[in-house]
């Protein structure tokens, strides 16, 4: 998919937002969510954390968050991009249409880790590739619809095509096996989903 060209987010945002929407995240996952190189993820972290807007956590695994101060200035530039490129009337209506797909993707993901048996709900093993089958179908049929809606997202900034490439992609390998890109990876749908969710209630200034 195409991005628009509508509006450009710079990349220092781009880094900067992607830590506001996902949390605390490796180089590794803000790859994904930006679509940038680990080297230039790494090269924009440094700089904001001179800045103070960031922070490094060090252990087994490093992982960067946000300080107090750059969610402050996420907020901002976000509002900021959002009224330059005067697409808040057209988030706002793509966002109700995602609310009213919000409930089918929860129920979905329910379907998806718990089944009946003789009337009583078990985790799913997903030893039934029928029944998978079916929670499947059903997830395509939903991301066929949500597709209009990253479409219009896209269209008014051009960082929110991301979430569409990132959302097919994980149906793509669910889809050829890889069950663990429906709810239980990072880079599965049911996260991508949420991390679009929380997007677009950061950049309309909305509480969750």
């Amino acid at each position: 998919m195409t991005w628009s060209e509508t509006h450009t987010t710079d990349t220092s945002l781009l880094v900067l937002h992607a830590l506001r929407c996902v949390g605390a995240a490796s180089l590794a996952r803000l790859h994904l969510a930006t679509g940038l190189g680990e080297f230039d993820v790494e090269s924009e972290l440094i700089d904001l954390g001179a800045e103070g807007l960031v922070a490094r956590m060090s252990g087994d695994m490093s992982f960067w968050m946000l300080t107090d101060a750059g969610r402050a200035a996420d907020a901002g530039r976000i509002t900021d991009e959002l009224e330059s490129a005067d697409a808040r009337g057209a988030v706002q209506a793509a966002f109700e249409r995602f609310l009213v797909l919000n409930p089918e993707l929860l129920d979905l993901c329910t379907a998806w880790q718990l089944r009946a048996v003789d009337g009583v709900m078990n985790a799913n093993d997903h030893s039934d590739p029928a029944y998978d089958s079916r929670v499947l179908d059903r997830f395509a049929d939903l991301d066929r619809r949500a597709a209009p809606v990253c479409d219009e997202l896209s269209a008014a900034l051009s960082r929110f095509g991301r979430y569409r490439d990132r959302l097919a992609g994980a149906l793509d390998r669910a889809a050829s096996g890889a069950l663990e890109y429906v709810t239980d990876s990072t880079a599965s749908y049911h996260t991508i989903w949420a991390e679009l969710h929380e997007d677009l209630l950061v950049t309309l200034g909305l509480p969750r």
